[in-house]
């Protein structure tokens, strides 16, 4: 099920892009671990040409095309490492993810310049929703504390909780 951003337009896209340039610039730009090598330039491209007209679920289609990511992964044991099959949704949760995370971005950068308010809504059905995830719903978020905290923490949880984790299913959107 796809994600239904609602405040996707040209100028959240505009800005997105802006914010992927931000990340390069700065040598932030997340990179799965999952990426085969030298992946990390295709993503960039793919992401780049996706946030003009595409969503989280073209990106994860791209990202399967041009099979950047591994088939196989080290997973940890008590007795040291074993090769294990990476999971078949792994460029889907990735694309969530990451479109996800640059587009809640994007909007942090609109109402900072513009004024308004950004609420957590679920932008995606979820069948199990977690207790942390519905708690969340509803909730009015800084945005200037929400970016800055999106951008410190590139690809690993934030301290605000936001998105909260893979495949939660939550944004934000533009109140006035």
């Amino acid at each position: 099920m796809e994600f239904n951003f609602q405040n996707l337009d040209e100028e959240t896209r505009s800005l997105m892009l802006g914010e992927i340039d931000h990340d390069v610039t700065e040598g932030k730009l997340y990179q799965s671990k999952r990426f085969k090598e030298g992946q990390e330039i295709i993503y960039l491209e793919l992401l780049k040409k996706i946030v003009i007209s595409g969503n989280e679920k073209s990106l994860a289609t791209a990202l399967k095309a041009n099979k950047c990511f591994k088939t196989h992964e080290l997973r940890k044991t008590k007795s040291g490492y074993t090769e294990v099959k990476v999971p078949e949704n792994a460029e889907s949760l990735f694309a969530e993810g990451e479109f996800n995370r640059f587009y809640i971005r994007a909007l942090c950068l609109r109402i900072i310049n513009k004024g308004g308010s950004l609420e957590i809504y679920r932008a995606r059905e979820s069948q199990n929703p977690r207790k942390e995830s519905e708690i969340l719903i509803g909730n009015i978020i800084d945005a200037k504390q929400l970016l800055n905290d999106l951008r410190e923490n590139i690809g690993i949880d934030t301290v605000l909780g936001l998105p909260p984790g893979p495949n939660s299913g939550l944004s934000v959107k533009i109140i006035t």
